[in-house]
């Protein structure tokens, strides 16, 4: 199958054209992005809880119930998910001005905030490193079942979606609102 000469276009990757999704929520952008980033939050600490409250009730097989289950949700697997969260509530407690070198002000301003952003995302990043860490040599060498290794998989996603989580509300704090005029011509 060929396309015709008149929507043929060189420099196109793909034989199917990827759809132009002109998302404009236009005034609402900023509230649906607000919205959206506390859905992750709400989804990535449910995610984990749901995993600490299963491994908290886990039960023995019933071919043996002698055997105690292989493994359990201590506070290790707690701290990734505590790391994200500081590194989450970091970010977004910075002034989005303060990064920008405006003219007023102090330089050193400047500097700090963008030191405390780098901390922030190092939080952030070492949270993500842990959660994988942790899945690979607790749950995932010892080649538990899958009802425990889901708690590895569980602490993974909750410091991803709490990532996009902050990536989201940091978008939707620098987004002009309705009620931001700009004075410039």
């Amino acid at each position: 199958m060929s396309l015709p000469r008149s929507n043929y276009d060189p420099r196109r990757v793909c034989l199917n054209p990827i759809p132009d999704l002109n998302l404009n929520f236009g005034k609402h952008r900023r509230t649906i992005g607000i919205y959206l980033a506390g859905a992750l939050f709400a989804l990535a600490n449910w995610t984990f809880l749901d995993a600490a409250i299963l491994s908290a009730h886990a039960n023995p097989p019933y071919d043996d119930p002698q055997i105690p289950p292989p493994v359990h949700v201590q506070f290790v697997d707690w701290v990734p998910g505590i790391c994200s969260l500081l590194g989450m509530l970091i970010i977004n407690l910075i002034d989005k001005d303060r990064i920008r070198r405006d003219d007023y002000g102090d330089s050193t301003a400047v500097w700090r905030a963008r030191l405390f952003l780098f901390i922030g995302f190092a939080f952030m990043a070492g949270g993500l490193a842990g959660s994988v860490s942790l899945l690979v040599l607790k749950y995932v060498m010892m080649d538990y079942p899958e009802q425990y290794t889901y708690y590895g998989y569980a602490n993974v996603s909750q410091n991803v979606a709490l990532m996009l989580s902050a990536v989201v509300l940091w978008i939707a704090q620098s987004a002009q609102t309705e009620y931001d005029y700009s004075l410039t011509l």
